[in-house]
C-alpha cells in the first residue's frame, strides 16, 4: 500500500516536472506514407512490419484523427512550419515546382524560428520542397533541362548515348558550374533554421545534397535515364557525377543522429525537423532491405524507412536524451497509388486502411496520417487519442512548452495539443481545413464533414457529377460511402458558411484579423460555360 501511494505521489510530480522543463524536439515527418501503412493504425489489414513506429506509439500517444493540411507535400509542409493554412498563400493548388522561389514569406514564424528564440540549436534534415531563391538567370534556366533536339542526335549516333539519356552541352556544364559555385538563399537556414543538409526534392534535380546554402560538389552530368523509370527519379536535370538514389535517406540518418549527438554533448537543447525522403519515390531500397516485405518495392522501402526511424530513436536513448525529449512521428500525407496500391491491397495491405482515397485527395485517405507523440513524464504511454488533431497545432504547442505567447501573426491557425498530451479528452479544435492537390477543400467541423465539390479533387476521380457537393459523417461512415448533402441542405449551408468565415478572417483562432496573401478561390468554382455566359451579362 505505501508502495502504490508512493507511486501515486511521484507520477504527477514526475509529470510536473516534465512538463516545466524545456525539452528537446524531434519532429519525423514520413513522405507518402499512408494511415494504414502503419501497423499499429492497421492492425487488421496492414501486412507491412513497422516495429520502431510501432514501438514509438506504444511508447507515447497515437492520434486516430491526425490530419496534413493537404493531400500533397509542399502546401503540408508550409502548415507543419508556421501553423497557418497553405491556402492562404499563393499555393493554393499543387506544389512547389522545379527550382521554384521561397513559398514561406521571410517575416514568417516557423517552429525552427520559435525554437531559436528560446535558445534551441535547431536543424532541418532532409526533403525541403518550400523554394529557395534559386541563383539561375532568365537565360539559364533552359539549360537546366535536356534540349530534346541535342538529346535525339545524341541517340541517332550512339545506342549508348539512347540508353543513357541527354548528354550535357559545354554551355550547360558552364552554366551549372557558375549556379551551383553560388550560395543559395531563401531556404532553411534563413527560415529558423541553424543547419539545413539534405537533397531539397530527390526524385528532381539539382541530384547532389545540400548544407544549409550550397550544393556538395557541382553537378556535371544530366541524371542517367536509368535513374527514370520504375518509380525511380522524375526530371532528369543536373547531378553529380555516379549519383546515387539508394545513398540518400541512409545518409538524412546519419546527420541526424550527428547533430543530436553534438548537441547533447554541448548540453544544448535541440530542435530537429526531420523531413524523410522516404516512402516517396525513388523507390531507392538499399539491398539488406529488398525483398523484406514479400510484398512489393514500396513495402520494403515502408520497412526501411521505420528502420531509419529506429536508428535515430537509438542514438537518442543512448545518448541520455530520450527522457526530455518530445518525439513526433507523422507523414505529409496518404500513400500515393502509383506505387502499386492496387496490387498490395490484393495481397492484403490496405494503405489507407478503412479510409476512402490516397495521395492527392480530399478524401480521408489523402490527409488523415500516422500522428504519433511521445514524451516521457507528460504522455501517458500507450494511451489513443480520438479527437480531431492537425500538424498547424505543432507551433502553437510548442509555445505553450516554452512559456511564450504567439504574435497574432503568427499560428494562425494552430490549436495547442498540450490538454491531450496530459490526458484530457475534449476538443481542442473545432474544425480543422485539408485541401487536394487541385485546392478543394474539405472542411471537419466536429465529425461532420464537407466538401464543396464533386469527386476527389484529386487523383481519385470526378465521383458522382449528379451531386455537386459532399457531406458525411465520420462518427458512423469513416469511409465516406454515403453523401447526405442532398438530404440535409441546412448542414451544407452551415458548414459553406463556416468554411468562408475561416476564409474571410484570415485566422481559425482567437486573435485579430488577418489578411489571406491573395484572394482565395472559392469552392464549388463555376464552370467555365457559366462564366463565359456571366461575361456576356
Amino acid at each position: 500500500m505505501k508502495t502504490l501511494l508512493l507511486m501515486a505521489l511521484v507520477l504527477p510530480l514526475t509529470a510536473m516536472r516534465a512538463a516545466d522543463t524545456k525539452p528537446n524536439i524531434l519532429v519525423i515527418l514520413a513522405d507518402d506514407l499512408g494511415y494504414g501503412d502503419v501497423r499499429c493504425n492497421n492492425p487488421e489489414r496492414g501486412k507491412i512490419p513497422t516495429p520502431h513506429i510501432d514501438k514509438l506509439a506504444a511508447q507515447g500517444m497515437r492520434f486516430t484523427d491526425g490530419h496534413s493540411s493537404s493531400g500533397v507535400c509542399s502546401p503540408s509542409r508550409y502548415t507543419l512550419l508556421t501553423g497557418r493554412y497553405h491556402w492562404r498563400t499563393k499555393l493554393q493548388s499543387g506544389i512547389v515546382g522545379v527550382f521554384g522561389d521561397p513559398l514561406i514569406a521571410p517575416d514568417r514564424m516557423t517552429i525552427g524560428s520559435l525554437a531559436k528564440q528560446q535558445g534551441y540549436r535547431t536543424a532541418c534534415i532532409g526533403k525541403w520542397h518550400l523554394g529557395w531563391d534559386w541563383p539561375v538567370t532568365k537565360e539559364q534556366r533552359p539549360l537546366l533541362s535536356p534540349a530534346k533536339h541535342l538529346e535525339d542526335e545524341a541517340a541517332k549516333a550512339d545506342k549508348k548515348a539512347a540508353a543513357a539519356g541527354a548528354v550535357a552541352t559545354e554551355q550547360q556544364v558552364a552554366a551549372w558550374r557558375d549556379i551551383f559555385s553560388k550560395p543559395i538563399p531563401g531556404g532553411p537556414s534563413t527560415r529558423g533554421f541553424d543547419l539545413y543538409f539534405g537533397t531539397d526534392i530527390p526524385n528532381w534535380p539539382p541530384f547532389c545534397f545540400i548544407e544549409n546554402e550550397r550544393t556538395l560538389g557541382i553537378p556535371t552530368e544530366f541524371l542517367p535515364r536509368e535513374y527514370l523509370v520504375k518509380n525511380q527519379a522524375s526530371n532528369q536535370g543536373p547531378a553529380l557525377k555516379d549519383w546515387k538514389l539508394e545513398g540518400i535517406l541512409p545518409a538524412l540518418g546519419d546527420r541526424a543522429i550527428q547533430f543530436i549527438d553534438e548537441s547533447v554533448q554541448k548540453k544544448e537543447p535541440f530542435l530537429v525537423y526531420l523531413p524523410l525522403t522516404s516512402p516517396h519515390t525513388p523507390l531507392a531500397v538499399n539491398p539488406e532491405w529488398k525483398d523484406k516485405s514479400h510484398l512489393n518495392l514500396f513495402a520494403d522501402f515502408v520497412m526501411e524507412t521505420d528502420a531509419v526511424v529506429g536508428r535515430v530513436l537509438d542514438v537518442l536513448e543512448k545518448s541520455g536524451a530520450a527522457d526530455r525529449t518530445l518525439v513526433i512521428f507523422t507523414a505529409d500525407n496518404g500513400c500515393a497509388p502509383y506505387i502499386g496500391v492496387k496490387d498490395l491491397e490484393q495481397m492484403g495491405h490496405y494503405p489507407s486502411g478503412s479510409l476512402r482515397g490516397y495521395k492527392a485527395d480530399a478524401w480521408e485517405g489523402g490527409h488523415r496520417v500516422p500522428f504519433i507523440v511521445r514524451w516521457p513524464g507528460v504522455v501517458k504511454p500507450g494511451s489513443v487519442c480520438n479527437q480531431l488533431v492537425y500538424q498547424a497545432d505543432f507551433i502553437r504547442t510548442f509555445a505553450e512548452v516554452f512559456g511564450m505567447q504567439l504574435p497574432d501573426a503568427a499560428g494562425e491557425d494552430s490549436f495547442s495539443l498540450m490538454p491531450l498530451l496530459k490526458g484530457d479528452d475534449k476538443p481542442i479544435r473545432a474544425h480543422a481545413v485539408s485541401t487536394s492537390i487541385g485546392g478543394t477543400p474539405a472542411l471537419r467541423s466536429g465529425s461532420w464533414k464537407y466538401i464543396p465539390a464533386p469527386g476527389s479533387g484529386g487523383w481519385g476521380g470526378g465521383g458522382d457529377q449528379s451531386q455537386p457537393v459532399q457531406l458525411y459523417n465520420l462518427a458512423d461512415d469513416i469511409g465516406e460511402t454515403r453523401n447526405l448533402a442532398a438530404a440535409m441542405p441546412e448542414k451544407v449551408a452551415e458548414m459553406k458558411a463556416l468554411l468562408e468565415k475561416l476564409i474571410t478572417d484570415g485566422r481559425s483562432t482567437p486573435g485579430a484579423l488577418q489578411r489571406n496573401d491573395v484572394e482565395v478561390v472559392r469552392y464549388p468554382r463555376e464552370t467555365a460555360p457559366r462564366k463565359r455566359a456571366a461575361a456576356r451579362k
